[in-house]
């Protein structure tokens, strides 16, 4: 019997969540944004000032800061990374706090697809996965051939998770038949390693487009839905974010599918991070409160994390100098 080529099964996952999303109804990728409601902008701010005032115990506190950690994807992305920075990044994220075994390993490193190898084999017996930027990173504007190519290099290289950028230029001219066959073309060439797809929200310029990238990317397949690379700004923002989660439970309301979220650029203090936890708590609920479907895409947040722990269990600061530079 004759296996069914990769990007055969892609688009056939795809037709699928297009039928689910449709109401059982296939048809043209018009028939999927034509469904995407438009998003009320003042309900969204309003919504994120209320839950940014939540209030929480100190026991609360303490669990959601382990669990922003749990939730980490380390990432440098800088033209002067070296072997030898990967082998630091990797090594502070397996133990962030040397001598406390209490602090956990973070969920993974985010590295250049040339970098690959030298975390994979740094992380090696860990449960650090590896994860790296494909498709022409940070601006996506090459070649598909390309960018598939870049894509099986890294998973052959040892790539868990791919993040891809979208192709901002098409979705803004209105070509979102491009974005969506790109996607599905990604997914194929990921094989087992997950996707995640950045939307570069702060060049997308309205959250109804926000929604609509969001929507077109989990319908494509994605595993994972990215705010942006940190290279462009504004990154990531709480009402940004909270207009993908609200795509995301529609989405799976729909389809039956769970996608994760993954905010990047931009968060840098423990309480902006605990702050997410908590809108990512009241609008997708305790599923989503794992790795396996939230992340932060940090390349600072560790050490102001680390320090907000060591205050809430001993109530007194260390300094920055007290923890590794990442």
């Amino acid at each position: 019997m004759t296996a069914t080529r990769p990007d055969t099964l892609a688009r056939e996952r795809a037709n699928e969540l297009v039928s689910s999303w449709t109401g059982g109804r296939p048809g043209p990728l018009g028939s999927i944004l034509g469904r995407v409601t438009a998003v009320d902008q003042v309900g969204v701010e309003e919504r994120v000032d209320s839950l940014k005032r939540r209030s929480i115990k100190k026991a609360s506190k303490l669990w959601a800061l382990d669990l922003a950690i749990r939730m980490m994807d380390l990432t440098t992305l800088e033209g002067k990374d070296t072997p030898g920075k990967i082998r630091a990044l990797c090594q502070k994220a397996k133990t962030p706090k040397p001598g406390d075994p209490t602090i956990p390993s973070v969920a993974a490193i985010c590295v250049y697809p040339s970098l690959v190898a030298d975390a994979k084999e740094a992380l090696r017996g860990s449960s650090v996965k590896v994860a790296s930027v494909a498709t022409g990173f940070p601006g996506g504007q090459t070649f598909r051939d390309i960018k598939i190519a870049e894509t099986k290099a890294a998973v052959e290289a040892g790539a868990d998770e791919i993040d891809m950028v979208i192709d901002r230029g098409a979705f803004l001219s209105g070509d979102y038949r491009t974005v969506f066959e790109e996607i599905i073309d990604i997914k194929a060439a990921c094989g087992d390693a997950h996707l995640k797809v950045i939307l570069e929200t702060g060049e997308l310029e309205t959250y109804d487009n926000v929604r609509r990238a969001s929507v077109l990317a989990m319908a494509a397949g994605a595993d994972f839905i990215k705010t942006s690379t940190g290279k462009v700004t504004p990154a990531a923002t709480l009402p940004v974010t909270l207009v993908m989660l609200e795509a995301i439970r529609d989405f799976e309301k729909a389809t039956g599918r769970q996608v994760g979220m993954k905010p990047a650029g931009g968060i840098r203090m423990a309480k902006e991070a605990i702050q997410y936890l908590v809108v990512l708590y009241e609008t997708l609920g305790p599923r989503w409160m794992s790795p396996d479907w939230f992340r932060f895409g940090a390349s600072s947040l560790l050490n102001d994390v680390l320090m907000q722990i060591e205050k809430e269990r001993t109530g007194r600061y260390q300094g920055p100098d007290h923890f590794t530079l990442d």
